[in-house]
């Protein structure tokens, strides 16, 4: 018989990448793995991606973390990466502290994923110290997110901004196209590449392609967030065809 999980979405309100990405790969497990996985959101309101509105916008997780509580879900996930990052290094721990606290308060105690942590540990986990990154943010942000990855001991080797500021444009990007994009990467001493540094920007059909055209692991916000979610479920990273960071090769580190 199959367990069933309940996955509490903390959603922009642009985002439309979000819950396809995430529930895609958890279905791709869903075809291995007996575990069966339903998926319940709360939204923020933001439209641009710019540091004041998504400083406003971090505000609403609170709100959100209470919604789905209500839910009773099995684990939480904040996917903005960016949101997270522009707020300084270590926010990540910040708000996943306080969001816990806040779910527990009106439920029960619920592990909190955020993608820039997750992020951060996919990185970790698959042993690399220097990564090359794609964005679609404007430059600032961009520099916000490597000083964030600097921080956390972890060197942008080289990075491409795609600039563009309306997420809900963001979302209407081509993956494919981050194929060609990723040719453009300085990979040189280069540990993984990071294709898609944001869950809005869609990279997911990609993945496995440039990761055995690069020969390079390659993975991306949304694929790190699914890997911290299955670890907090104590579920074995499986997801076929989505990279090295869930092939079941790489075990969590403690």
């Amino acid at each position: 018989m199959s367990k069933n999980y309940r996955v509490g979405l903390i959603v922009p309100s642009s985002n439309t990448t979000m819950e396809t990405e995430i529930p895609m790969m958890l279905r791709w497990r869903e075809e291995v793995e007996a575990e069966r996985f339903t998926f319940h959101s709360s939204r923020m309101r933001m439209m641009h991606v710019t540091k004041e509105e998504l400083t406003k916008m971090d505000v609403e997780s609170d709100r959100c973390a209470v919604e789905l509580s209500d839910a009773r879900c099995d684990v939480l996930a904040y996917a903005c990466l960016v949101a997270i990052m522009c707020q300084g290094p270590g926010y990540h721990e910040i708000s996943e502290e306080r969001l816990g606290k806040i779910a527990e308060q009106t439920a029960a105690k619920v592990p909190i994923v955020s993608s820039a942590g997750a992020l951060i540990e996919g990185i970790r986990a698959i042993g690399a110290k220097k990564v090359s990154i794609i964005t679609p943010y404007m430059k600032p942000l961009t520099n916000m997110v490597i000083e964030y990855l600097n921080a956390s001991g972890i060197e942008v080797i080289d990075s491409i901004s795609l600039e563009v500021a309306d997420n809900l444009e963001v979302g209407r990007l081509d993956p494919m196209n981050l194929v060609n994009i990723a040719d453009q990467l300085n990979i040189t001493g280069a540990d993984a590449v990071v294709l898609s540094a944001c869950v809005q920007m869609p990279s997911l059909p990609a993945i496995q392609q440039v990761e055995d055209k690069l020969g390079l692991p390659v993975l991306s916000a949304a694929s790190s967030t699914v890997y911290k979610i299955l670890n907090e479920l104590n579920l074995k990273p499986v997801v076929p065809n989505a990279g090295s960071l869930l092939s079941g090769k790489i075990q969590a580190k403690v």
